[in-house]
């Protein structure tokens, strides 16, 4: 980005080059607020790798994996920002050279810290945060956090081949496409077929009121089938007592199980808990992180782009259809 003689930013010829097609789709205003992005994602898991590969291409202006974790054996298999000889490295720095390589324009950078050694202050200077495999107390705390500095808040996991995304984006206005009319056009000559129809688009501004994750954890206005919002309970619920999730060798984990059916019987679900077991959701399924970092990725563009109904508020993706549905909660 440079400035002109009147102080505004403008794309450089490179970067107009780079980003032609972007710029067709979601236009250059919605461009020049990406390239003023500073983007935060915490934990280098498959799943925000591919979150973090979808906005490195949508041209953002930084990008920083805060991770203290090494790399694993399972990390290798579904992160594809790291390979077998990366184990044992930390995750934020082995995850930097295929990121960068990505797109030489967006700053890349790592922080091996923890994030609970971050203080508050420590966000206020992205626009951003997408954070994953963390505590609800974590999740809350970094979600208190971004409010006090209006920062824009993300949260998403997957777990097999379930998973979530949140988002809080406070009061957010962004514009919308809306067809108004149409007008009929003709070909003239007297050929019918060259007569039709032209629509005419108008921009209307909307704004959108989301809520804080916390609100969404014990929703009591469910759609009747809410098997998955109580999986993703379960889950969330398991690593915030045991501060990890389920390994793939503990699969028949007592306690795991226990607590899963506790759930069941107070919402009276039945034979979810099979439902549980056979969906498979002890370690990241590739395919799906791709689907769960997609949608992600769309609605982190969206946010910062300001163009079009962004999702409200939690994105959940069912393993026993294969659908996501998105539901609204905590209001």
């Amino acid at each position: 980005m440079v400035e002109d003689k009147n102080g505004s930013e403008m794309l450089t010829d490179a970067e107009a080059e780079l980003y032609d097609r972007q710029i067709r789709l979601w236009g250059l205003e919605s461009q020049k607020r990406l390239r003023l992005a500073k983007i935060l994602f915490v934990s280098l898991n498959g799943f925000t790798a591919e979150v973090a590969k979808n906005i490195i291409l949508a041209g953002v202006k930084e990008v920083k994996f805060l991770d203290h974790k090494n790399v694993s054996k399972e990390d290798s298999c579904s992160q594809f920002l790291v390979d077998r000889s990366d184990i044992n490295k930390n995750r934020a720095t082995a995850s930097l050279t295929r990121a960068q390589a990505l797109n030489p324009m967006v700053n890349v950078t790592a922080d091996e810290s923890n994030i609970d050694e971050k203080p508050d202050t420590f966000f206020q200077e992205f626009d951003v945060v997408c954070a994953s495999e963390c505590t609800i107390t974590q999740l809350n705390k970094i979600n208190a956090a971004c409010r006090k500095y209006n920062v824009k808040f993300f949260a998403g996991d997957v777990w097999g081949q379930f998973g979530f995304n949140f988002a809080d984006l406070m009061t957010h206005e962004y514009v919308m496409e809306v067809t108004v009319s149409k007008k009929k056009i003709g070909g003239g000559g007297g050929d019918p077929d060259a007569n039709g129809f032209e629509s005419i688009v108008s921009n209307v501004k909307k704004v959108d009121t989301f809520v804080p994750f916390e609100k969404i954890l014990d929703a009591q206005k469910l759609p009747k089938r809410s098997e998955d919002y109580h999986l993703f309970q379960i889950m969330m619920n398991y690593r915030e007592k045991h501060g990890k999730d389920v390994h793939p060798s503990e699969r028949d984990s007592e306690e795991f199980l226990k607590e899963a059916k506790a759930i069941v019987e107070e919402y009276n679900l039945g034979d979810t808990i099979n439902y549980l077991i056979e969906s498979d959701v002890y370690a990241q399924v590739s395919p799906v992180c791709a689907i769960l970092g997609g949608v992600m990725g769309q609605e982190i563009i969206k946010a910062v782009s300001q163009k079009e109904p962004p999702n409200n508020n939690l994105f959940l993706f069912n393993p026993s259809t294969m659908c996501g549905k998105v539901l609204r909660l905590g209001y």
